[in-house]
């Protein structure tokens, strides 16, 4: 009696045991799909390799963001168990690939679920959000930095410009004054003119030569000339006092 009941024991332990064994994952969690674009879905199944667990299906689906399930896919596995490897636990990926993705609703999470004679595993799920378009490339910036580079060529050429038409203009002009200073600078005193006296100066010089010429004249009088008629008179009149003084004797 005590032995049965140890081989009862034993058999649900073993069926526990092996029932333990077997699992479902699906990773990554979380996948972006564009239209037109085919969804893996991964499903990795791990099992033993027994006669019990080496058959089993495979169910893909996936439910929408309404809560509504959509079956798309399902096979049958039938696992050859390779010699010396009975009895050990194996996982092996059974990944589908969907058709091209039609619409943004087919945005959802997608499952894959396997099913044994008595055991049934379910994964957790893999959600796949469908976009329209992906990464598109524009060349607003590309334009923008064309348009600032020529902008800048375009500034750089005036100005440019300006400073050549500034020496151009200017630099003679320059050029002039300073050979000007350079013939100042290098001409000897003796050689250099002297400046022009102004018009008040002109006219005192002038008044200073007329008082000269006058202070002259005063100091240095000429001597007056006699007409010959009065010589004349003056000669009678020195006769007639000699002859007077004459008589008188």
């Amino acid at each position: 009696m005590a032995s049965n009941l140890k081989v009862i024991f034993l058999f649900l332990w073993s069926l526990l045991c092996e029932g333990g064994d077997v699992n479902v994952q699906q990773n990554p969690l979380i996948q972006v799909a564009l239209l037109k674009e085919e969804v893996s879905i991964p499903c990795e199944v791990t099992f033993p390799y027994t006669l019990k667990y080496t058959k089993f299906s495979i169910f893909y689906y996936w439910i929408n963001l309404l809560g509504q399930k959509t079956s798309i896919y399902n096979r049958e596995e039938n696992v050859q168990i390779p010699p010396g490897e009975e009895n050990k636990t194996i996982a092996k990926s059974y990944n589908h690939k969907t058709m091209p993705l039609e619409s943004n609703f087919s945005t959802g999470t997608y499952y894959c679920e396997v099913q044994w004679s008595d055991i049934r595993k379910m994964g957790n799920g893999v959600f796949v959000l469908v976009r329209g378009t992906g990464y598109i490339e524009t060349s607003y910036g590309r334009d923008i930095l064309i348009t600032f580079t020529t902008l800048l060529a375009a500034l750089s050429i005036i100005a440019t410009a300006l400073l050549v038409w500034k020496r151009k203009v200017l630099c003679p002009k320059r050029n002039q004054l300073n050979i000007l200073r350079q013939k100042v600078e290098t001409r000897p005193p003796s050689a250099s003119p002297p400046p022009p006296s102004p018009v008040y100066d002109c006219l005192n010089s002038q008044q200073v030569e007329v008082y000269s010429v006058l202070e002259t004249n005063t100091k240095n009088p000429e001597p007056r000339r006699n007409h010959p008629g009065e010589t004349s008179k003056k000669q009678e009149a020195l006769e007639e006092s000699s002859d007077t003084l004459y008589e008188n004797i």
